[in-house]
């Protein structure tokens, strides 16, 4: 039976990215995002709920996202979720979580600014796209990406 792991999230930024390096020089960001959904109820009562999940991403993504991104700001993760596990130190009891680790993501432009895709063309979305390898932004992945990272021009950035 085919399995499939991919997360599509469009939420805020609940803290400033955290920027770290992995013992192989790697940088890891990390941050959380809050998602917010409002429903009616059967009573027709308007309803809001929030759900917050924590996000990882590696490499030129976590660069990029550290440097652009701050507590507030809307953005779209594509990526798959992992389950991370450990034991509490205190109780001993085995602990577990989920989280979201960053393949792709898009920076969703709140001020509606004049955002430019890579041919220099007004994207008209306010938002721009950019994958784990950095290559062919706004492409959708259909299976891992192996090409190697390109450097991003700051004019590719929407803001």
């Amino acid at each position: 039976m085919p399995n499939l792991n991919r997360v599509l999230l469009m939420g805020n930024l609940t803290r400033d990215p955290e920027l770290k390096y992995l013992p192989s020089n790697t940088p890891v960001v990390g941050f959380g995002l809050a998602i917010n959904r409002k429903w009616r109820s059967n009573e027709g009562e308007q309803r809001e709920e929030t759900t917050f999940v924590d996000c990882s991403a590696f490499g030129r993504t976590a660069e990029l996202i550290n440097q652009y991104m701050k507590k507030g700001r809307p953005l779209f993760v594509d990526g798959r979720l992992r389950l991370e596990q450990w034991q509490d130190r205190e109780s001993g009891a085995n602990r577990s979580k989920l989280s979201v680790v960053v393949e792709n993501f898009q920076f969703i432009d709140s001020r509606g600014g004049d955002a430019r895709d890579e041919s220099g063309e007004g994207g008209g979305e306010g938002s721009q796209s950019h994958d784990a390898s950095n290559a062919q932004a706004r492409q959708p992945v259909a299976a891992p990406q192996t090409n190697t990272h390109q450097s991003v021009d700051e004019a590719e950035i929407p803001f």
